[in-house]
């Protein structure tokens, strides 16, 4: 969630796109994008101008706003009209993602925390009767602002962490949740995200790579995560989230959504992605599971094939043209840059500014 403070941390991120960033930017971009996504309706109803989570099922999505004093979960139909509203009893903090189990139940990742004040999280369970449960957490290691959630078959909930250098953590509960808690998180893993040029997002070069939304398709077979700009896809053929997140990801450009933040999977493969402000619309990528699965299988021949040799029905190829090739197909390298002191010292000081005026 970024609100007014997004304007001063603008200057910073302008400085970055022009020392560091831009070598990110570079490294990720391909010279042959994936199709632009297709805005399907407009989402006008001012209660979701915060648009914050989108998840989806067979006849209908599901969408969530920041704010308010109870959970609050929006139905609507494919016009982005709102047809009802699920509402369970529980106030929440700062809502920023959204997901759907197998069984219907709705995922609530109660877990925004710009100004660094919360000693819990939590994920709240809503069901379509408006039952609602709450599910405090605690970081091992601090306390951190997340805005992506991560629900696969399995049903234990993964939260993705808000990094402005790129490196988001991930987190699951160490044991079954408890009502109303709090579960202590173990951290399972950390995700470089590349950076790119795509235009778009509230606070300049750092847009790009900050996590705001995350989703699992309906099989666990492929996990998303967006920034303000971009869709990352990483291929999950044996159904572990935190195993998925050290592949090399397929890169679903977003461009021009001013605050992208919310991302989901309809059941049959199609990415949906939102974000904040009145009047914004759906967008679709279709076929975007099957992109993945198909640079997974790539992935899958070219290790197979061991030592730099080339797999089933693949030429030979220098590690340049195997970057070339990946580029073509959407896949986002993941970049080795170095950030100079006096740089960093910058980002940190430009994001605790933004997130003490958030």
């Amino acid at each position: 969630m970024v609100r007014g403070a997004a304007t001063a941390l603008v200057a910073v991120c302008s400085l970055l796109s022009v020392t560091v960033l831009p070598g990110v930017a570079l490294a990720a971009a391909s010279p042959k994008s994936p199709k632009a996504p297709t805005a399907l309706c407009t989402v006008r109803d001012q209660r979701l101008s915060e648009l914050s989570g989108l998840a989806a099922d067979e006849s209908q999505w599901y969408a969530v706003a920041d704010g308010g004093t109870s959970l609050k979960v929006y139905v609507l139909d494919r016009s982005c009209a709102v047809r009802k509203v699920i509402t369970g009893a529980i106030d929440p903090y700062d809502v920023e993602d959204l997901a759907v189990a197998r069984d219907g139940t709705l995922w609530l990742a109660d877990t925004g925390d710009n100004s660094s004040r919360r000693t819990t999280v939590a994920v709240h369970t809503l069901r379509p009767d408006g039952t609602a449960r709450l599910h405090r957490l605690t970081y091992p290691d601090g306390k951190h602002d997340a805005e992506a959630l991560l629900l696969g078959p399995s049903g234990v909930p993964h939260i993705v962490t808000k990094n402005v250098l790129g490196t988001a953590s991930v987190y699951r509960p160490d044991a079954r949740l408890r009502t109303p808690g709090p579960t202590p998180l173990t951290k399972v893993a950390e995700v470089t995200i590349p950076g790119s040029d795509t235009p778009g997002g509230p606070v300049g070069a750092s847009s790009s790579v900050l996590v705001t939304g995350g989703a699992v398709n309906v099989d666990g077979s492929v996990v998303a995560l967006r920034t303000y700009t971009d869709a990352y896809l990483y291929p999950a053929p044996d159904g572990h989230i935190v195993e998925a997140l050290q592949r090399d990801p397929v890169r679903i450009p977003l461009p021009k959504e001013p605050q992208g933040e919310a991302i989901a999977f309809t059941p049959d493969g199609t990415l949906l992605s939102a974000g904040e402000g009145g009047g914004q619309p759906i967008r679709a990528v279709p076929g975007a599971v099957t992109k993945a699965h198909a640079a997974g299988t790539r992935a899958v021949e070219r290790t197979t094939a061991g030592n730099g040799e080339p797999g089933p029905g693949q030429p030979a190829a220098s590690g340049g043209d195997e970057r070339r090739e990946a580029d073509k197909e959407g896949l986002a390298p993941v970049p080795g840059f170095i950030v100079a002191a006096a740089v960093v010292g910058l980002v940190y000081a430009g994001w605790g500014w933004y997130r003490r005026r958030s």
